[in-house]
């Protein structure tokens, strides 16, 4: 059944459009098919395996997201409460609606509130530099170095009112910060306590030892002539604040059990971590007409981006889903999204299929990596 795609994955590698990968297909009852191919780093010899560790980036958006969750559920939050209690960022929330004739910025005082479901659906207003120019001349004026694990560095004006639009950002960052205010506990132990100790999920953290560091897959740049180049990255140590937007490390195997849970609605190996009401709810679209889950390239981090052209997605409370069915297989309401270094999952309740595809490449949106997700999905679903 996976021939298909392991012919296309060897293709991609003995051609040199990536490095490597990890591709894993899991149903509810555990992985149906895991593949590991190529190298670590081009000009080494060191071997993807399937237990080689990734820098998952925005896959961890959905991890916060069911923590917050997990906080509606025990009352302590509602979803369209005010959050600046808890958030004194929140208090005065402004509005960049951009410059002036001399390149100073025109702020305006938002018209409505920060909340929870607009901070996990991306309508809150925040974004990201690299995706906004206006956001990024903001940045650069005010001397912030977005990304830094600096809380000062996160406070920055929104793109518009919150619940006007749908903009990618910092928002699961944000809620982040909610969660470590209402759980009581930095993000991490957080985690471990409430989502990743009880998954087992064993190779998934904000920082790597001795032997993950060992296993870690290098990050690439594709360059001009289409080649690939091993670069150096690491999320800051010891950070401020732990992103909940983008922070995580971890394996394919680990993230199939976060996306198994989801399949069960919500519990896995008898550890239930959502309820399956609030699991349900994450397959409903929150964005209303809103079109979500797409972008434009405005620098060197990501291609021109969007999954679904066909169609018109929206966000759910923690994931981009898809309103139609899907040519490769998945079906209507199943819940999606990705990683900057070309990382990708989907989570199909329906059918009970959920799939990974993790490489390590920039700029996001490659091309090559998007037609061997398109092929790993055929495959799972053939």
């Amino acid at each position: 059944m996976f021939a298909g795609f392991e012919a296309d994955l060897a293709a991609a590698i003995a051609t040199g459009r990536i490095a490597g990968a990890v591709a894993l297909v899991a149903n509810r009852e555990g992985i149906v098919f895991e593949a590991a191919a190529g190298l670590k780093a081009v000009g080494n010899d060191a071997k993807v395996l399937p237990d080689s560790i990734f820098w998952l980036a925005s896959m961890t958006k959905a991890i916060t997201s069911v923590a917050a969750l997990q906080l509606v559920e025990t009352g302590k939050v509602g979803l369209d409460d005010d959050l600046a209690p808890l958030v004194p960022e929140f208090a005065e929330p402004q509005v960049l609606e951009g410059f002036d004739a001399g390149g100073r910025a025109r702020l305006r005082p938002a018209r409505s509130k920060i909340t929870l479901r607009g901070l996990l659906t991306h309508t809150s207003g925040y974004g990201y530099g690299f995706l906004s120019p206006d956001l990024q001349r903001w940045a650069d004026q005010a001397g912030l170095a977005m990304n830094s694990g600096t809380r000062k560095d996160m406070v920055m004006p929104l793109l518009f009112d919150p619940g006007q639009d749908w903009a990618y950002g910092i928002g699961i960052d944000w809620a982040g910060l909610v969660v470590e205010a209402l759980g009581g506990q930095r993000l991490d132990a957080y985690f471990q306590d409430n989502i990743l100790g009880p998954l087992g999920m064993i190779d998934t953290g904000f920082a790597l030892s001795d032997d993950q560091e060992a296993r870690r897959v290098s990050p690439h740049v594709r360059l001009p002539d289409g080649a690939l180049m091993a670069i150096p990255f690491a999320m800051p140590k010891d950070p401020e604040v732990l992103s909940g937007g983008g922070g995580l490390y971890g394996t394919a195997a680990d993230y199939s059990r976060f996306l198994r849970m989801v399949l069960n609605g919500g519990e896995l190996d008898g550890v239930r971590i959502l309820s399956p009401a609030m699991m349900a709810q994450l397959g409903d679209i929150q964005t209303g007409d809103l079109r979500a889950g797409a972008f434009k390239s405005t620098g060197t981090m990501t291609l021109d981006f969007d999954l679904f052209p066909e169609q018109r997605p929206g966000w759910g409370l923690a994931t981009l889903v898809n309103p139609d069915p899907v040519a490769q297989g998945r079906a209507a309401g199943s819940l999606a999204w990705a990683g900057i270094f070309n990382t990708y999952y989907w989570a199909d309740p329906t059918s009970g299929t959920a799939g990974i595809l993790l490489a390590q490449l920039t700029p996001f949106g490659d091309p090559d990596i998007l037609g061997l997700l398109n092929s790993l999905e055929r495959a799972a679903y053939s």
